[in-house]
């Protein structure tokens, strides 16, 4: 008498490989959600530098000195920005920094920064300082 269906065996093997494959293919993929994320970042730090920009051509200073800068900080989900002038107002350094509970670990695990020569800087990465004169969204990137 032939009976249908599958062994225990056959059974316990699509699952071992169905375990092999989701074990490869998490990481990967968490690895791009991240990427993503940080994305935002970069992307917000240049649009503000072009508008703390177009804020200097209208008043010949980029905010008080020392103090904060004149253009409207940006708004994200995954980082929040800071601006501070120079101790003249001819300078300035914008920096995003990650929030927690945002899938980019702690407060502050990634960090970038422009300033008014357009230095774009990575001085945290994946909650290990680091020191690179651009703005790195992978593990491995170099400028």
């Amino acid at each position: 008498m032939k009976r249908n269906g599958f062994t225990l065996i056959e059974l316990l093997v699509v699952v071992a490989i169905i375990g092999i494959i989701a074990a490869i293919a998490l990481p990967i993929y968490s690895s791009y959600v991240v990427r993503g994320k940080l994305a935002e970042a970069p992307g917000n730090l240049g649009t503000f530098r072009v508008q703390m920009e177009q804020y200097y051509e209208d008043n010949r200073a980029y905010g008080t000195a020392g103090g904060a800068c004149g253009a409207t900080l940006p708004t994200g989900k995954y980082f929040t920005y800071s601006c501070t002038v120079g101790s003249t107002t001819d300078s300035y350094t914008a920096t995003a920094k990650s929030n927690a509970g945002t899938g980019l670990g702690n407060s502050g695990d990634y960090t970038y920064t422009v300033d008014n020569n357009n230095s774009q800087a990575t001085t945290m990465f994946a909650g290990s300082s680091v020191s690179y004169s651009c703005w790195i969204t992978k593990s491995g990137d170099s400028c």
